[in-house]
């Protein structure tokens, strides 16, 4: 009876099984993160960004804006104004 399985499977055998099932694990787990990645819940008050780091974050913006030629410097300066809350001149 024993002939049948000649002495059972020898221990490269076992190793290369083991490396097989690593494998076929860690690669169901890559392609679970990749299809569904993690999801974040709505922000909490001490995740929430502040308001005044968006002002901040405006400005840069705004100023990137006008580093770029995007806009020129009389909408930057009314825009700024805006942002700083202050009232424009030219405002209706």
């Amino acid at each position: 009876m024993n002939g049948i399985y000649n002495g059972g499977m020898g221990a490269g055998g076992w190793v290369l099984m083991s490396i097989v099932w690593l494998a076929l694990v860690l690669l169901i787990v890559w392609a679970a993160t990749r299809l569904f990645p993690g999801r974040e819940g709505p922000p909490s008050a001490d995740h929430a960004p502040s308001s005044s780091s968006r002002d901040d974050e405006a400005r840069s913006i705004l100023d990137r804006r006008l580093a770029s030629g995007e806009i020129d410097i009389e909408t930057h300066d009314k825009l700024r104004e805006r942002l700083s809350g202050g009232s424009s001149a030219g405002r209706k």
